[in-house]
């Protein structure tokens, strides 16, 4: 298999290129591609004649977008039209990435593929815009919806409470928000695998079992050695700018279904992170 893979540097990105090389496909990493230059994205498409885009770049600030959400509209929602038009005209399928954050998280069971929509922040409307551009652009399409990421390269909340843990804390972290943590070396493994088959439409992917940030930050710190305290913190009283699903649990029967067998839980996937040496800071 030929893959292209948009957003190459990003944290997802340095996992999932490594996957596809040990599986043996071929990769045209882009690291730097504007999505959102039509006549660009073409030429680099043509150029690679994948058999599957691997759409992963994305302005993934939640946050921030509350205050830019014309340029997250513009990258997240045109920029993966463009993308997935780009693979439609080379002949290659496209799986392109979204998230939990768009469902409301107001219900407390698990969210399928089909549930109803209704995304509280201007980063869950751009990532939901980017689901539709990219169905209305290329029939061979697969959009993997994912969950509370790590891993390595780039900014993530493990490796964040394990610094301030090891520092002696002590910690405060929000107790009333329910998801899947998800290693992003297991979720580029699930992917590659998915491509492999072929598969399209939609589908959500994250390590099993759920839990709140506070208990996952509880994990970390356990799991670190850290003797440290973990307060409760409610989300009204972190006043972040971008409202967050109060449970975006993601059912994941339907991956499973095409790739015979679930990820690993989100305790396995935490402690085989955690066993790795922590990332050097330059």
């Amino acid at each position: 298999m030929i893959v292209l893979v948009t957003g190459a540097a990003g944290m997802l990105g340095h996992a999932v290129l490594p996957a596809l090389q040990h599986a043996g496909h071929r990769t045209t990493a882009l690291t730097d591609l504007d999505v959102t230059r039509k006549d660009d994205v073409r030429a680099a498409t043509l150029e690679a004649k994948p058999d599957w885009v691997c759409h992963l770049a994305a302005f993934t600030d939640v946050d921030v977008c509350e205050s830019r959400e014309d340029h997250a509209m513009k990258v997240n929602g045109e920029g993966a039209g463009i993308v997935a038009a780009a693979a439609a005209e080379a002949g290659a399928a496209i799986l392109s990435m979204s998230t939990d954050y768009v469902f409301a998280g107001d219900d407390p069971r698990p969210r399928r593929e089909n549930d109803p929509t209704g995304p509280l922040s201007a980063y869950g409307r751009s990532k939901l815009a980017g689901e539709h551009a990219v169905r209305a652009a290329n029939p061979r399409h697969a959009i993997v919806r994912t969950a509370w990421l790590y891993g390595h390269g780039g900014k993530n909340f493990v490796d964040t409470i394990r610094a301030r843990a090891l520092a002696g804390g002590p910690l405060a972290v929000v107790d009333d928000q329910h998801g899947s943590p998800t290693w992003t070396r297991d979720l580029a493994g699930a992917l590659v695998r998915f491509m492999e088959t072929g598969a399209v439409g939609t589908f959500h992917a994250t390590n099993e079992g759920s839990c709140t940030w506070h208990e996952f930050a509880v994990e970390i710190c356990a799991l670190a050695g850290a003797n440290v305290t973990v307060s409760r913190l409610s989300s009204a009283g972190l006043a972040r700018p971008a409202r967050r699903p109060a449970y975006s649990v993601l059912d994941t029967s339907r991956l499973q279904q095409v790739l015979g067998h679930a990820l690993p839980h989100w305790r396995d996937a935490l402690a085989r992170y955690l066993a790795q040496p922590a990332p050097v800071k330059g």
